[in-house]
């Protein structure tokens, strides 16, 4: 069952899926339709699920289920995985991308390829206070605190030039 995502409590369990590029308007609203639709119908052996989610910046879906209310199974979250593979093929669209690092720049997220930060923070390009999304976060109370940092506090401060660290 869908409910707002500020209804869910803090331990709720999410998953964070970073699109490789931003959707317009008309594809965020499809998007945003057939999620709701699977929240509402989300289940687990039988069980519905208290479930919610968000499209943030027209680049990240969030995904999240209120554990205290029903834990969600393997069968069920692979169920979620093939909405987003129907949805990967519809838009072209690839939810699974793990080769793009993204950052918020001036109110715009921004993609690069990880074999290139590298470079980005020896040109000066990013620094180590650029804010990133930190994807691996695991309940809503982790996302709202934890999700956007900055590069220096992130697993992405291993490609910083070694004087950045000091």
């Amino acid at each position: 069952m869908f409910v707002p995502f500020e209804e869910l409590s803090p331990t709720a369990r999410v998953w964070i899926y970073q699109l490789d590029r931003s959707v317009n308007e008309q594809e965020k609203s499809e998007i945003e339709k057939v999620i709701k639709g699977f929240c509402h119908q989300w289940q687990a052996h039988g069980a519905p699920l208290r479930t919610s989610f968000q499209l943030i910046h027209d680049h990240f879906l969030v995904l999240a289920v209120d554990e205290k209310a029903g834990i969600a199974s393997g069968c069920s979250i692979d169920g979620s995985v093939r909405v987003l593979k129907e949805l990967s093929e519809r838009y072209n669209i690839d939810f699974f991308n793990r080769t793009l690092a993204t950052f918020l720049i001036d109110d715009e997220v921004v993609a690069y390829p990880l074999n290139q930060l590298k470079g980005l923070f020896s040109s000066g390009t990013l620094s180590s206070t650029a804010t990133t999304f930190n994807n691996l976060v695991e309940s809503k109370a982790a996302f709202l605190e934890n999700w956007m940092v900055p590069v220096g506090k992130s697993w992405l401060s291993k490609y910083l030039p070694k004087s950045t660290l000091a």
